[in-house]
């Protein structure tokens, strides 16, 4: 237990740090110096990390021996990160270092899919992403998925998801069989959550939150550094908890979540009687027509832009109150539409909170792209092939 520790200890401190010396791993994590030179032959061994001359140009720098210090090796793995949106799949080529190799988009073919289909497609964008990267497919050591709904990462079991045709879905296991490589499933929102704690505003933060706004509204919670699902893969539905006894229908099936007042589709339903608003056609336009509406002084449009405003401050105020956390991001592609995070609705939720003399929050903006979302999605199928990769130490050292 000890060792298996320690290999994974350092795997992530080498990681966090980029490159490093051996001395400098024995003193941050607290391990000896020998045990550290004991198990960072190992993981070279296994090429899981190699050694790099360290750049050094003072005057003493050609004396002695080279200095070296340790990095993650890039060529160990090839990851695949996976966006499922309404309409197209994101994709993103990393190496075992983090780094991008290659990016695609491609359309899905339905807004739902039945998982077979699904797991057809994702087999096809993957191999021409490993295509345009020079590389093959079955060189790939894992791929990680972020789909919309209610899934337990554990075993990658899909109980809904507005993208598949069927509830209840073994999705990990089908995609596995149908790329043969590991899949790793996971709600989408969990995996900005894990963009954010690895690539961006999270790094610094033991504590945040993650709200999705895309066609649905998410949430992805970052608790004492690790990331939160729940015991049944539905512990952050922010989307399902209720504003409005047997109020409006949600697209899950329950009455009065507060999705069903906020999300693009609740939008939709409502505006029927918004000048000018086509009643069929492309979501997106019917939007955009929608808050030019509002911005023209169209009251109707206006009500129910405000209206949505105030559901999701309210929403926002109940998770300060129950999580008090350091930092909310509120990200995703439908950010630049403001009417969810106007100065207006970012003010009634600080009204909204438990007063005490401190300042609130913090709440900030990112306008990640899908092809970010799918970052995350890389990120996590990284965590899981380091896990798998020092599986496999502790089995030979069996």
């Amino acid at each position: 237990m000890q060792r298996e520790y320690g290999r994974r200890t350092l795997l992530h401190q080498i990681r966090r740090a980029g490159r490093i010396p051996r001395i400098e791993l024995a003193d941050l994590t607290g391990i000896s110096r020998a045990t550290v030179t004991t198990i960072t032959a190992e993981l070279l061994s296994r090429g899981l990390i190699e050694e790099v001359q360290r750049d050094e140009s003072g005057p003493d720098s050609r004396r002695g021996r080279p200095r070296v210090d340790l990095k993650i090796r890039g060529a160990a793995h090839l990851l695949v990160g996976v966006k499922v949106s309404h309409h197209k799949l994101s994709l993103v080529l990393l190496d075992f270092e983090g780094e991008q190799l290659a990016a695609k988009e491609c359309d899905l073919p339905a807004p739902v899919n039945a998982p077979e289909a699904l797991a057809d497609a994702i087999r096809d964008a993957v191999a021409h992403l490993a295509t345009t990267a020079g590389r093959r497919a079955e060189e790939i050591s894992g791929v990680g998925v972020g789909i919309a709904g209610i899934v337990e990462a554990t075993d990658g079991f899909v109980h809904w998801s507005p993208s598949l045709s069927v509830r209840n879905v073994d999705l990990g296991a089908l995609l596995t069989r149908t790329l043969g490589t590991p899949c790793f499933i996971d709600n989408d929102a969990n995996l900005v959550a894990v963009a954010e704690q690895t690539f961006g505003l999270g790094r610094e933060h033991k504590d945040f939150l993650v709200v999705t706004i895309e066609s649905g509204v998410g949430l992805g919670m970052v608790i004492g550094g690790a990331l939160y699902r729940g015991t049944r893969g539905c512990g952050a539905e922010f989307g399902h908890t209720k504003v409005q006894l047997n109020g409006a229908l949600c697209r899950c099936g329950q009455r009065g979540c507060l999705e069903a007042y906020v999300a693009d589709y609740a939008l939709l339903r409502e505006a029927t009687l918004v000048s000018g608003l086509p009643p069929t056609g492309d979501p997106g336009t019917r939007i955009e027509t929608l808050l030019d509406a509002a911005r023209t002084g169209d009251a109707t449009a206006r009500s129910i832009l405000d209206r949505a405003g105030q559901i999701f401050a309210m929403g926002l105020a109940n998770l300060v109150n129950i999580f008090d956390p350091e930092l909310i991001i509120l990200a995703g592609e439908q950010m630049q539409l403001d009417h969810l995070y106007a100065d207006a609705v970012i003010e009634a939720m600080r009204k909204s909170i438990v007063q005490v003399d401190k300042p609130p929050p913090e709440v900030v903006v990112h306008k990640w792209g899908d092809l970010m979302w799918a970052r995350g999605a890389a990120a996590y199928a990284l965590e899981q092939v380091s896990e798998l990769a020092l599986d496999r130490l502790d089995e030979d050292a069996a």
